[in-house]
């Protein structure tokens, strides 16, 4: 199939960009990498009437740091993160994930904005932002707002932002020595949306676990927190079996959605097996 006819404009600047959202809608579509929307557009699950082209903007690109925060810009590529020393000094997470996100092509042109803005339950860039304790800086015709990653992602493809915003950046805390990491994902194959995926932040402290954050992908509408398993290792000096109990806490704390070729029960059992896996690494 082929899209739907629509009309086409690159506006050459935020404030006309925001104009015309306000102007046609849910009518308009946003262009950024377009690794999402023009196969859905071909298949035409999505049929608007205009294609807002935001790639010429220059004041979406960069990742800087700023304020005492790591700030990526909308229009940073996959690839951008994913080489960028910055990154892997501020927020190494992001640097592990990137290479499970689908393959060279594609990272050289989705953007970093558009996997947000889209939440995917399934992507990396959602469940890292979650994880991270990130922020979403939006801008609108009011202004600038900031939107803290718990509360971004609203349900399947769905967030915070209002129909006349823009995501223009995200914010992130950067690392310090205390913090630790830790990213994986099973799928099918490498560059397949994965099964079961799974980001964990938190600080370590003489071994000691606090602040943390398990983020699943995959399994629900949004990406997921398992806030009770988190809680049940702060304060904990990983080992084997803390990291069985955990892996057990997870299974029993999760009902994950199904998809066509696995089922809830198999999601779950997964999921456990990436914890346990990570947080022997961890302490390793």
């Amino acid at each position: 199939m082929k899209a739907a006819a629509f009309d086409y404009v690159k506006p050459r600047s935020l404030d006309q960009v925001i104009s015309l959202l306000q102007e046609h809608g849910d009518d308009a579509r946003l262009l950024a990498g377009g690794q999402s929307l023009l196969a859905s557009l071909n298949m035409r699950l999505s049929e608007p009437r205009l294609l807002v082209d935001i790639t010429g903007l220059d004041a979406l690109r960069g990742i800087s740091v700023q304020g005492g925060m790591l700030r990526i810009g909308a229009l940073a590529t996959h690839t951008e993160i994913e080489s960028s020393p910055l990154i892997a000094q501020a927020a190494p997470l992001l640097a592990a994930a990137a290479p499970h996100i689908a393959h060279r092509a594609i990272r050289n042109a989705g953007t970093w904005g558009g996997s947000i803005a889209h939440a995917d339950p399934a992507a990396e860039w959602p469940a890292c932002l979650l994880a991270l304790g990130g922020t979403v800086v939006a801008r609108g015709p009011k202004g600038e707002r900031r939107i803290a990653a718990d509360d971004f992602f609203q349900g399947l493809y769905a967030t915070a932002l209002e129909a006349d915003e823009v995501l223009v950046a995200a914010e992130i805390p950067l690392a310090t020595a205390e913090n630790w990491f830790a990213f994986d994902e099973l799928a099918r194959r490498r560059g397949d949306y994965a099964i079961v995926g799974m980001a964990i932040t938190g600080r370590r402290r003489g071994g000691v676990l606090a602040d943390t954050r398990i983020v699943l992908m995959g399994v629900d509408s949004t990406p997921r927190r398992a806030r009770r398993t988190e809680a049940l290792l702060n304060g904990k000096t990983v080992d084997a079996a803390i990291a069985a109990t955990a892996a057990a806490s997870l299974r029993a704390e999760i009902e994950p959605l199904p998809d066509l070729t696995n089922s809830p029960g198999t999601k779950r059992h997964l999921a456990g097996v990436l914890l346990q896996r990570l947080l022997t690494r961890a302490c390793a």
